[in-house]
């Protein structure tokens, strides 16, 4: 469980650092509600990772690091959207270690818990923890 809670917090500084990112004025980007729903969908991820003991949510932490981390480096290299932006600033730093963060310590609590065992990847997720709690 311990993995699934540092995984949470990473997903949510991550979360946060674009929310008040948002709110500093990437809202009037053509970026803006991507940021947005980066905050909203961390938040969720967040939540998810910790109340439901099942593989969607590490996935979601997986996808979530990923995808957020890519579309920056995108956006630090080629440009997203017409927004080219640079590796500096604390809050850059932050999000990306964070994203970095949610990606592995996703794996790792899905290795951990089972879910990328050889069994289980060749058998499906059928029969797995899918608890609330």
């Amino acid at each position: 469980m311990n993995l699934r809670l540092i995984a949470a917090a990473a997903v949510l500084i991550s979360a946060a650092v674009h929310l008040q990112m948002w709110f500093d004025g990437v809202r009037d980007q053509s970026v803006g509600p991507a940021f947005m729903v980066n905050a909203v969908g961390g938040l969720v991820i967040a939540v998810l990772l910790v109340v439901w003991r099942s593989w969607p949510p590490l996935l979601l932490a997986v996808g979530f690091g990923a995808s957020t981390l890519g579309a920056f480096i995108i956006a630090s290299t080629a440009g997203l959207y017409g927004v080219h932006t640079h590796w500096e600033g604390f809050r850059v730093w932050v999000a990306a270690i964070t994203e970095v963060v949610a990606f592995v310590t996703g794996l790792l609590a899905a290795w951990r818990e089972g879910y990328l065992s050889r069994d289980r990847l060749q058998h499906g997720f059928a029969g797995g923890r899918s608890d609330l709690h």
